[in-house]
C-alpha cells in the first residue's frame, strides 16, 4: 500500500495502514462465479438453440452481457477494495478512496474524543467491524465500515490520541 511520504506533515509518521476486510469480496467473488457458469452454460447450449449466423450474434450478445457483469459486479468492487486507504499516523487518521474521482477525509487526533466499535456476530466470525469515531470538529462522525481486526484497531486509535496529546502537552 504505502502512503506517500510526500503527504504527510512534519513529524507526522504513518502507524499503520488498512484496506477493507476480505469480507467486501465475498460477493463479487460469489459473482464471479456466476458468471462464469452462466457463460459457460450458455455459450455451450447457444449451438443447439440457434443456427448459423443468430449462433454467432446470441456468442456476441451473451459475451457483451458477460463483460458488462463483470466490470460492474466483480471489477467495480474489487478496484473501489483496492483503492480504499485507511492510514493511521502519530497526528490525524487519513482516509482515500476512488479509482478515478479520489475522495479523501482527515480527522487530527486532537480532535478525537471518542472511539467505538460495533460488530455483528457474522463480522465477529470473520474479525471485521464498524470504527466510529467521534470528533469535537465540524464533521463530527467519522464512520469507518469493514475495519479489520476493529477491536485493536479501537485501540491503537485511543494509544495513539494518548501519545498525540502528551507530545502537544509537551511542547
Amino acid at each position: 500500500m504505502g502512503y506517500p511520504q510526500k503527504l504527510l506533515g512534519n513529524d507526522e509518521q504513518v502507524q499503520f495502514e488498512l484496506r477493507p476486510a476480505w469480507k467486501t469480496l465475498i460477493w463479487p467473488a460469489i459473482w464471479l462465479l456466476v458468471i462464469i457458469g452462466a457463460v459457460a452454460f450458455l455459450m455451450g447450449k447457444v449451438n443447439s438453440w440457434f443456427d448459423g449466423t443468430t449462433s454467432t450474434i446470441m456468442m456476441w450478445v451473451i459475451a457483451v452481457a458477460a463483460l458488462i457483469a463483470l466490470i460492474v459486479l466483480v471489477i467495480r468492487p474489487f478496484l473501489f477494495w483496492w483503492t480504499t486507504q485507511y492510514v493511521f499516523t502519530n497526528r490525524r487518521i487519513i482516509i482515500r478512496t476512488g479509482i478515478v474521482a479520489r475522495r479523501g477525509r482527515d480527522m487530527p487526533l486532537s480532535k478525537v474524543n471518542d472511539v467505538s466499535f460495533d460488530h455483528s456476530v457474522w463480522e465477529r466470525m470473520l474479525n471485521c467491524g464498524t470504527l466510529m469515531i467521534e470528533s469535537a470538529a465540524e464533521n463530527g462522525q467519522l464512520i469507518i465500515e469493514n475495519i479489520p481486526d476493529v477491536e485493536n484497531v479501537q485501540r491503537e486509535v485511543y494509544r495513539l490520541h494518548d501519545e498525540d496529546d502528551a507530545f502537544r502537552r509537551a511542547r
